[in-house]
Formats: C-alpha cells, structure tokens, sequence
C-alpha cells in the first residue's frame, strides 16, 4: 500500500469572499495574466469556464520546472468550495489521487480565508510527499490577492 495523505493550511486573504472564491471558480482564464510566475497557460478542454465537471490544463511553475496538470473543476457553490482533481499530468505519474480543495471561509472582520486542503496518495513508496506543491498552491492564492483586490 503507497502512502497516502492530507495537507491542510490557510491563508488570510483581504478582500471579499466572493471575490476570491470567483476567481478561482470561474474566471481561471484570467490567472495566467495575474500569477504568471506561477501559471503560464489554463486551457479548457471541456464544459465552460465556471462549469462543474469542467477539464481543463494548466501550465505551471513547480520549482523551477515547467510543468502540466490535466483537472477536473468540482464547484459546490453553497459550500463555496473549488476542488481541482487532477487527472493527467507531470505529478500525476507519482501520485494516484492528487485533490486541491480551496474553501473560502469569511471572516468577521474585513476580509476572508482561503482554506486549503490537498488530498493526494501516492503510487509507491519510491516517490517523495508531494509538500512541494501543497507550497506552490499556498503560494498562488497569496499572490492572486492583489489581482482580485484590483478586479
């Protein structure tokens, strides 16, 4: 049996809720121009852009390589949750469960959380813990702050 595990971490964020949570749901296309230094390209290959169950590719920076992930969107809009499940991909050959669950949770003063919870298992033992995107991840939504601030 490959190990498996569960990253959670948070990240203050200012701004709304639905600001947040709207970029990361339905306006992916828009990332490449606000993180560059993190996601290069998003391209949709199914559904629309803010649609549950759409597939789409990502282009991205993980620690200095380019690298490619494949996902399925999952929106539960009363929950206010984007899950990204990967499906193909660079990590994909050394992870078989590999889910990115953004939450956003608002605060009772100005402002919000971004509650990050990465699910992943790996195909064998031989492969190291993926913390090294949990990092990556963590890193792109306090970068994404300013953009959704400016939107």
């Amino acid at each position: 049996m490959a190990t498996s595990g569960t990253y959670v971490t948070e990240v203050p964020l200012k701004g709304t809720m639905e600001k947040h949570c709207k970029r990361w749901r339905s306006e992916n296309h828009a990332i490449p121009e606000a993180i560059g230094h993190h996601i290069q390209n998003v391209t949709i290959h199914e559904g629309e852009w803010d649609s549950h169950g759409a597939i789409k590719t990502w282009d991205y920076t993980c620690d200095g390589k380019p690298e490619v992930l494949k996902e399925r969107t999952e929106i539960d809009d009363e929950k206010k949750t984007v899950t990204f499940r990967g499906l193909e991909g660079h990590f994909m050959e050394q992870l078989k469960v590999y889910d990115v669950i953004f939450e956003f949770i608002p605060k009772l003063e100005d402002g919000c959380v971004c509650k990050i919870t990465m699910i992943w298992e790996k195909r064998n033992d031989e492969f190291p813990e993926p913390s090294n995107y949990m990092k990556v991840v963590k890193s792109m939504v306090a970068d994404m702050e300013d953009h959704v601030l400016k939107a």
